[in-house]
């Protein structure tokens, strides 16, 4: 139902405030697939999940240093049965006790469309050999946090003097069933790749999705590093957008563009 204008505005005013309020309903419309923007040189925009966020300078650059914070005193998790037989735990034993570490984007829906960013990982100190630096970005991020579909890269693997290592430079995820653990056990080298990067050095990452298909590209190549046809969560799917990064990792974020469509 329509409603009528007050008869004591001007008649030359009307036609004005009718065009403002169709504009003001076409507006959402179109902003839903503006490309939204964040330097990320402060914390401002983000919600953190089990994260600490520290405004920095890292090469030459202002960006965001994400690190986990302490976890919280609790019971220590069932190991997977797999690691409870005698000898040497299995790669994927620590999955049980892992934490979700993420900087969400507020007020961002996604569902499809480009996601791009600078980013940098490094093991920290104190991490276990297994550290590699790991460092990507979560999308259709659920509100539990902890379910959503993730590219990231391992930045020790690109040069590693080891090709099985270097193979798993990059990495897409669907936690929490889809770990990295169970896609290489299910299928070897399906949801991995090589790209030539290093640590503690700013990486460009875009990620495109459409529906249950995702391409991952490194530093501006044309060509994507890695191709998932069966994107676990689903086509249609929506959530949020978030900067990720695994807990032995010191993570430097900066000039994020994600772009719905």
């Amino acid at each position: 139902m329509s409603r009528r204008l007050p008869s004591a505005i001007p008649l030359a005013v009307k036609p004005l405030l009718r065009c403002a309020a169709l504009l003001g309903a076409l507006l959402p419309l179109a902003l839903a697939g503006a490309p939204v923007s964040l330097p990320l040189a402060t914390p401002a925009g983000l919600t953190f999940v089990n994260t600490r966020a520290e405004p920095v300078t890292f090469q030459g650059r202002s960006a965001l240093r994400l690190t986990a914070t302490p976890a919280a005193p609790g019971p220590t998790p069932a190991a997977p049965a797999a690691t409870k037989a005698k000898g040497p735990p299995s790669p994927g034993a620590d999955e049980a006790a892992r934490r979700d570490h993420l900087a969400v984007i507020d007020g961002v829906d996604f569902t499809d469309g480009t996601i791009e960013v600078d980013l940098a990982g490094e093991p920290g100190p104190g991490a276990s050999g297994g550290a590699r630096g790991f460092v990507g970005v979560a999308f259709r991020v659920q509100p539990d946090h902890r379910t959503y579909d993730c590219f990231y890269v391992r930045p020790t693997n690109g040069r590693a003097d080891d090709q099985e290592r270097r193979n798993r430079t990059t990495q897409y995820i669907s936690h929490p069933v889809h770990t990295w653990f169970a896609l290489r056990e299910k299928t070897p080298g399906r949801y991995e790749s090589y790209a030539d990067i290093t640590p503690a050095t700013w990486i460009r990452l875009r990620i495109e999705v459409d529906g249950v298909k995702a391409r991952l590209f490194v530093n501006g190549a044309e060509q994507p590093t890695l191709l998932v046809n069966d994107v676990k969560t689903g086509a249609g799917t929506r959530g949020r957008v978030a900067l990720w990064f695994e807990g032995s990792t010191i993570a430097h974020f900066a000039n994020l563009k994600v772009t719905p469509r």
